[in-house]
């Protein structure tokens, strides 16, 4: 990495000029920058235009830059320590006939202006997965190149035998190779933490059909698992490898944490536009012996023998574990299932992926609370009440200082600096978090983040500790403890088959201990609903 940053600093040089140049002609007419709000799963959102708004959620500043250069992520290198835990949302309106392109300028020049960031850019050898073609001719089938290109999940085969081996099962129609070197990177992140880049130098679009086991359940599928490396060149005929390749890379010199104000008439001059309902939505009870399942298709949603708690926990954005996040709820809600297809109109606002458009979540999930309150007759209200809630304490702290303190503040799924990953040789501790540069209030954030199933609500610092730390955690996700106690069992206690839960592995492996207290928190609180939906 070091001989990597050396070969760097030949060969930048700034661009910071390059945003100020572009900011005459590409810049947005007006923009509404600031925080983001809290949300239990983070992720960028959005980077689409509709009519002559658009939009960037959720996003840090390294999503930021990345998208305004059209580098990956990991290719944004040096900058404060809160490059990739801030988050910012970014509304805006555009001239008309704004491409994707100039979106790019466009968050080029904000970034300068109300961010004052400065890059340097350059290439470096990096880490990076190769997809090239294979010895025999591709195992895929060339597209006519009618309309756009699409990469789709299907769903899980119905009703399975039982212990049948379950895949990850993507459809692809009109894709390129680049394009799918990019849909690899997306969709099988579980094994490729580096940009894939296609090398193949095959042209046109293809069409095809490919499966994979997922990381986690690779080992534990045994013979019947295949790896995405595996997949692609048995499937597809192509060959994926790691190898070390240039790559751009974005130094980044300075930029502000806090942007400058938004116009002071930002809110008459660029209103929230108001919530779309579905254009068509059917709802009806599910089959008795149905398979259960749920996918996003563009701006559709589809589910099948799905309980109607699953759904209405992910439209107010509340964790499905946790029980006491909804009050006064009907004893049915989460045993009737239902199935619902519901399409939205041409007008939603859509999240750029690699895969293809999808609905914009947030607005998916205010679309979903419409309706259900709607269709079950549901009358609602937040309210602040006592909840389960943890405080972080001391017991024997075992955590190792940060060396550098200039280290970005991040959290990953995997290894640490040792290479040691307990999930090969114990599939059941399947969560492996790697932190670096954490405050003890930042690593009780953070636990809201990646601990689903066992911490629901903030958790406070009553260690009393000072200063940044290091720490690699492993532990088991929820479902591989309760399951076995039958739901009625403490959670903090470990299970006789090698699970350990995070409550444990805080205690063994950092030195630390959540207590259980209780707290007010927002619960959402039923006041009526109907078991029964109105008719379609």
């Amino acid at each position: 990495m070091r001989a990597a940053f050396a070969l760097f600093a030949l060969l930048s040089v700034s661009v910071s000029s390059i945003a100020q140049t572009a900011a005459v002609s590409k810049s947005f007419v007006i923009a509404d920058v600031h925080t983001s709000p809290f949300t239990s799963n983070p992720f960028m959102h959005g980077n689409s235009i509709q009519g002559d708004r658009y939009f960037l959620t959720q996003a840090t500043m390294v999503d930021l830059i990345a998208t305004a250069y059209g580098v990956d992520a990991v290719n944004v290198n040096g900058g404060p320590t809160w490059l990739e835990r801030d988050r910012y949302d970014i509304r805006a309106t555009v001239p008309p006939k704004t491409t994707q392109d100039d979106v790019k300028l466009m968050l080029r020049t904000l970034l300068a202006t109300r961010f004052h960031l400065i890059v340097k850019t350059g290439t470096a050898p990096m880490p990076t997965y190769i997809l090239s073609a294979g010895s025999g001719k591709p195992k895929m089938t060339g597209s006519e190149g009618n309309g756009e290109s699409s990469c789709v999940p299907l769903p899980p085969q119905q009703n399975p035998p039982s212990g049948a081996p379950s895949y990850i099962t993507v459809s692809c129609k009109n894709l390129t190779m680049v394009s799918l070197a990019d849909t690899l990177h997306t969709f099988a992140g579980g094994y490729l933490d580096q940009p894939v880049v296609d090398e193949t130098n095959l042209a046109g679009a293809w069409d095809f059909t490919i499966k994979w086991t997922g990381r986690d359940q690779l080992e534990k599928q045994g013979a019947d698992g295949i790896s995405i490396f595996a997949a692609v060149e048995k499937q597809l005929g192509l060959k994926l490898e790691l190898k070390t390749a240039p790559r751009p890379v974005f130094q980044v010199a300075s930029v502000d944490e806090t942007p400058t104000s938004n116009a002071a008439n930002i809110a008459e001059a660029l209103p929230e536009p108001p919530a779309a309902p579905f254009e068509v939505a059917v709802i009806k009870p599910s089959a008795p012996d149905e398979k259960g399942y749920a996918r996003i298709t563009g701006n559709q949603i589809e589910t099948r023998a799905i309980p109607l708690l699953f759904l209405l926990t992910f439209g107010w954005d509340l964790n499905p574990n946790n029980k006491e996040s909804i009050a006064n709820a009907p004893k049915w809600l989460d045993t009737a299932k239902f199935d619902f297809l519901a399409k939205a109109g041409t007008n939603v606002r859509v999240d750029k992926f690699a895969s293809g458009n999808l609905i914009n979540f947030e607005d998916l999930r205010s679309m979903l609370r419409a309706l259900i309150s709607e269709r079950f007759q549901m009358k609602w209200h937040m309210e602040d009440r006592p909840v389960t809630a943890y405080t972080l304490i001391a017991i024997k702290p075992r955590l190792k200082p940060t060396l550098d303190p200039t280290e970005r503040t991040r959290c990953k799924e995997g290894p640490g600096p040792d290479g040691k990953d307990p999930r090969v040789e114990s599939p059941v501790l399947n969560r492996l978090i790697t932190c670096q540069n954490m405050t003890i209030p930042q690593i009780g954030d953070e636990l809201q983040h990646v601990a689903g199933g066992y911490i629901y609500n903030p958790v406070v610092d009553g260690t009393g500790l000072k200063g940044s730390y290091d720490f690699t955690l492993s532990f088991s996700s929820a479902d591989k403890i309760l399951p076995n106690t039958g739901g009625s069992a403490d959670p903090n206690s470990s299970d006789p088959n090698g699970a350990l839960s995070v409550f444990d592995a805080i205690s063994r492996q950092l030195g630390l201990k959540l207590e259980k207290t209780k707290r007010p928190y927002p619960v959402l609180v039923i006041d009526h609903m109907e078991e029964t939906p109105t008719a379609n």
